[in-house]
């Protein structure tokens, strides 16, 4: 297959060459990136109504005064991902 890249695409990959990265392992990377978007787009969808449920209940929470701490905030989010990492 042929592809013509655009000027910025193919400065990525010059960039990634001086690195020691071939171009197949630019699109390697390109390609886990995008499957990874595709299932957290998804999981996203799938959920939609509970997460709207809860993007809700954290509005009313934080109008409550009821914030946490960013780093506490941080700590779950890592830990859901690696929750939907490993199912």
């Amino acid at each position: 297959m042929i592809l013509e890249l655009k000027p910025a695409q193919q400065k990525v990959l010059d960039q990634a060459a001086r690195f020691g990265m071939s171009a197949e392992e630019v699109l390697d990377q390109v390609f886990a990136v995008l499957q990874e978007q595709y299932r957290t787009e998804d999981w996203m969808l799938a959920d939609r109504e509970a997460i709207a449920a809860q993007i809700e209940e954290g509005f009313a929470q934080a109008e409550r005064g009821e914030l946490m701490d960013a780093d506490d905030a941080i700590q779950i989010l890592q830990e859901r991902r690696a929750k939907r990492r490993i199912a």
